[in-house]
């Protein structure tokens, strides 16, 4: 059974930062941070493998966010700098279903509860 619970979110100015944590438990993964704005279809941000040496970035995110983990406490992160209102969405962990790193959100069987990130202008 995989266990994931976000922590970190809340309410930031236009052009602060963030950091989202997600404590995984119960499988050996890549993992994946995707967001939901409301009335949007929920959408990839990033994702890295097991071993972190790869990461893969949304064009809208990449060179702001930076995605790791650290498996030794089973905590993946999410830094967020640089943060617009059109960050502003519920931000959910995801564990994939195998190894390699996916955008898709169909590739990933386990969720999150989500945690709110609020940028105000």
């Amino acid at each position: 059974q995989v266990q994931l619970v976000e922590s970190g979110g809340g309410l930031v100015q236009a052009g602060g930062s963030l950091r989202l944590s997600c404590a995984a438990s119960g499988r050996k993964t890549a993992m994946g941070w995707f967001r939901q704005a409301a009335g949007s279809e929920r959408e990839f941000v990033a994702g890295i493998t097991w071993s972190g040496g790869r990461t893969y970035y949304a064009d809208s995110v990449k060179g702001r966010f930076t995605i790791s983990r650290d498996n030794d406490k089973n905590t993946v992160y999410l830094q967020m700098n640089g943060l617009k209102p059109e960050d502003t969405a519920v931000y959910y962990c995801a564990a994939a279903k195998n190894t390699y790193l996916t955008p898709f959100a169909t590739q990933y069987d386990y969720w999150g509860q989500g945690t709110q990130v609020t940028v105000s202008s």
